[in-house]
């Protein structure tokens, strides 16, 4: 059984930056690829960003530029650094897993294992 604990989300003023954590226990955490989403109250779950196996990332516009994901084989753990961080980016942010897969997806439902979520709040 896939379990994924996050860590790291909190409350900063818009223009600064977080880092969110998942630890992964995953025995074979270097072969997955892992993602994020995000669900703000009252909108659908979205796409943030993922990285495969080797490290290739694939962001959703709206992010890009401006979050980085990455990823320590040795730790078991997906990182996702928010900066420039913006009212809008408020939201709970889940880290997702491909355990069946090397390669980044963006649908949600092509990832089995999710996290507890952790609450991102952006205040202007």
């Amino acid at each position: 059984q896939v379990q994924l604990v996050e860590s790291g989300g909190g409350l900063v003023q818009a223009g600064g930056s977080l880092r969110l954590s998942c630890a992964a226990s995953v025995r074979t955490f270097s072969s997955v690829a892992m993602g994020y989403f995000r669900q703000a109250p009252g909108k659908e779950r979205e796409f943030v960003a993922a990285i495969n196996w080797i490290g290739g990332t694939y962001y959703a516009d709206s992010v890009k530029g401006r979050f980085t994901i990455s990823r320590d084989n040795e730790k078991n753990t997906v990182y996702l650094q928010l900066n420039t961080l913006k009212p809008e980016d408020t939201a709970v942010y889940y880290c997702a897993c491909r355990s069946g897969s090397k390669f980044i997806r963006t649908q949600g439902t092509e990832y089995d294992y999710w996290g507890q979520g952790t609450q991102v709040t952006v205040s202007s």
